[in-house]
């Protein structure tokens, strides 16, 4: 419990809080705070020189691109992370919240910080320039940062094939030798939504219902699990985003994972027609941003061709900018051919994406 004398003031009472919370951390973790309620009670105060940034995205991943931000304008940052909750803790803080900027992953989470309306839109000629319209939104209340692609983990060993679409994971061919992580998780609604872009809400229906016939056991665990399954033999083909591969095979505190990605090779779907699903990690401007100016300036600092570099390099993503060169290590994946669907019109099917999971049942995984 913190004890502040009975004569300071209301105001000096949430200057402390605020200070206490953002000053004296420069990165903190969020769960430090939440049943305290000392971020709910910061001021909405512009602290000059400094960028508040609430982050799904683990520091160490962006941390590299902050401090060269810092060495070029001499803005500061500061950073809490948490990896959920965070869209909610700044529609609940409103006016006297100190975020500037929300960083966080995939379309679904982007589009709930517009639903929540914690964002504001950004036109800023620097950011447009830099990144396409199809990966930010359309009136300027989200912009991508990296790509990462959908894709199929086949086997080594018992998949020939080095070709495949969406549309065939739902062959009998594939019976009992898919894995995959839950229906409902925003990567795969993201997946579904697309899938209903381009072809249709019944079509989209069957195809789940043939995808959940194929399944090797219930949707469970995240996408290494998938990955370890084909490794182990349990399937013979899963469902992940690219840079679980480089997170696998850079990864010495748990080098079994290595052993892991070596059993697997990546197949990107529709390569030779629409191309592969992609997503984006991505960030928007506070709604109550009290440092507005120098939060647009690491924001379009992050579309730059160097921070894009920087970021794709350390998180095995492509980056959005057209024209900047992928890491050695993502090069190695090979060529492939990105869906130009608007990520937008993702976000506009998500529900009816979410819905078909439900209505399929694919959840419950493969009938017996």
């Amino acid at each position: 419990m913190f004890l502040f004398p009975a004569a300071l003031s209301k105001r000096k009472l949430k200057v402390s809080l605020y200070s206490l919370a953002f000053a004296t951390f420069g990165v903190v973790s969020l769960s430090s705070f939440s049943n305290s309620g000392l971020i709910h009670s910061e001021a909405h105060a512009a602290e000059k020189g400094v960028v508040n940034i609430y982050s799904y995205r683990q520091p160490f991943l962006i941390n590299p691109l902050l401090e060269e931000f810092t060495k070029q304008t001499g803005i500061k940052t500061k950073v809490i992370f948490a990896k959920k909750g965070l869209i909610e803790r700044v529609a609940a803080e409103g006016k006297l919240s100190p975020a500037d900027i929300l960083l966080t992953v995939d379309i679904g989470r982007l589009s709930a910080a517009i639903e929540k309306s914690i964002s504001q839109p950004v036109n800023s000629d620097v950011i447009n320039g830099n990144i396409p319209a199809k990966y930010r939104g359309a009136k300027g209340d989200w912009f991508g940062l990296t790509i990462r692609s959908r894709v199929v983990y086949a086997s080594k060993e018992r998949v020939a094939q080095d070709a495949i679409t969406y549309e065939e994971l739902a062959d009998p061919k594939w019976r009992g030798k898919i894995c995959m992580r839950s229906g409902q998780h925003v990567y795969n609604v993201a997946m579904i939504a697309s899938m209903i872009a381009h072809n249709g809400a019944e079509k989209t229906r069957t195809w789940l219902k043939g995808l959940k016939a194929n399944l090797a056991r219930k949707p469970s665990g995240n996408d290494r699990a998938q990955i370890k399954a084909v490794y182990s033999g349990l399937c013979d083909i899963a469902i992940g985003n690219t840079y679980y591969m480089g997170k696998m095979v850079t990864n010495e505190k748990k080098p079994e994972q290595k052993k892991w990605a070596s059993a697997v090779k990546l197949l990107f779907p529709n390569t030779k027609s629409r191309g592969a699903h992609v997503n984006v990690s991505g960030m928007v401007l506070a709604k109550h941003s009290p440092n507005k100016a120098s939060a647009i300036k690491l924001m379009e600092f992050l579309s730059s061709e160097k921070a894009q570099q920087i970021y794709s390099k350390v998180n095995f993503e492509y980056p959005v900018k057209d024209g900047v060169a992928w890491s050695d290590l993502v090069k190695s994946w090979g060529e492939f051919k990105a869906d130009d669907l608007a990520l937008d019109k993702i976000a506009e099917l998500r529900k009816a994406a979410s819905l078909l999971v439900d209505e399929t049942d694919l959840n419950n995984g493969p009938s017996s």
